[in-house]
């Protein structure tokens, strides 16, 4: 016969079972995601100490042989984002794919494919968050806020290169452009400038010293037409040289001067882009923070920097105009490839 104080510890010794199984499946729900993030991390970490910036800019060819692009889902098209971006990058970088396209196995199958034996695929990641039952019911209970709880899943899909029996063209890169995909009147816009305009190298700048633009070769961006965006965005800054607009050019990198002036070729760009019916694809934020703390500290200011963004590009555009009215006495720019 049992007696109460029996019933007691078996009750006491199920109670410690089951709470350190529960700690065990806790531990092994939490493990994946410390894992996940751990692993990401580092593997960023460890492009950043190769010195590889893992994220986009808008010229620079991904290396590996793949075609420039977002990774995307071969079977739907879709592109991959946010942090799924940077680690397919990796992979293809690292493993030499050809194609910026990934599948699940199963994606495979029902495309009349498989993966081939012994690949191994790449883990991304599916973020969400959820509010747990016992989170929902303290909420209505105390009449406050529930607190959603963030979680990550991991699911693995293979690069289309790692899939034998695919259709010819079901995971095709999109064609290259050609060699320049030229916008003729933009082209109009930079010769008209009279500013020494220089093509190559991997970066974008305006020197204020030589009053010279240069800009890397169109070939050379992720999306040929956003080369205008980049050449109009410093043709702005060269606006401001003292035998033109007379802006201030010689702010300390980082300072809000700076970013002001920034602010200003940014703005000018998407002026001069709207004006001339150009469409680039990509925006930058490199100076978003910057912005925010000037605009912030000054209720004028975006109003200042606008109405500097309109004279810069309507000093421009005159000059697109002047030449289109009388091209032999309008200013040309010298264009021409710069030093290796």
């Amino acid at each position: 016969m049992r007696t109460p104080s029996n019933r007691r510890a078996r009750t006491t010794r199920r109670d410690k079972t089951d709470k350190a199984a529960q700690a065990d499946k806790a531990g092994k729900r939490q493990e994946p995601r410390a894992d996940l993030y751990d692993s990401v991390t580092q593997s960023i970490i460890a492009q950043l100490e190769a010195g590889r910036l893992p994220w986009v800019q808008p010229w620079g060819a991904v290396p590996g042989g793949a075609a420039p692009g977002l990774p995307r889902n071969a079977r739907s098209g879709r592109p991959y984002s946010g942090i799924n971006i940077l680690i397919l990058w990796g992979a293809v970088i690292e493993q030499g794919y050809p194609s910026q396209g990934w599948l699940t196995f199963k994606q495979a199958l029902d495309a009349g494919g498989c993966v081939r034996k012994g690949e191994h695929g790449q883990s991304v990641v599916y973020a969400d968050r959820f509010i747990p039952e016992s989170e929902a019911a303290r909420a209505r209970e105390s009449g406050t806020d529930a607190r959603a709880i963030c979680f990550l899943k991991r699911f693995t899909v293979f690069n289309a290169a790692q899939c034998d029996g695919l259709a010819a063209d079901f995971a095709a890169d999109p064609a290259p452009l050609p060699d320049r995909e030229i916008v003729p009147v933009a082209e109009q816009v930079i010769a008209a400038s009279g500013v020494r305009f220089r093509i190559g190298g991997d970066k974008a700048f305006y020197a204020p010293g030589p009053d010279t633009v240069q800009v890397p070769p169109q070939p050379a961006f992720f999306e040929q037409i956003n080369y205008y965006r980049t050449a109009l965005h410093e043709l702005c800054h060269a606006t401001g040289h003292g035998s033109r607009l007379g802006r201030d050019l010689t702010n300390r990198f980082g300072s809000k001067d700076y970013a002001r002036e920034e602010l200003i070729a940014e703005m000018g760009s998407a002026f001069l882009c709207a004006a001339l019916g150009i469409t680039p694809t990509v925006r930058h934020a490199d100076y978003l923070g910057s912005w925010l703390a000037v605009l912030k500290e000054d209720n004028r200011a975006i109003f200042r920097a606008a109405s500097a963004a309109s004279k810069a590009a309507d000093w421009l555009l005159a000059r697109h105009h002047a030449a289109l009215a009388d091209p032999q006495t309008a200013p040309t720019g010298e264009t021409e490839a710069a030093a290796a």
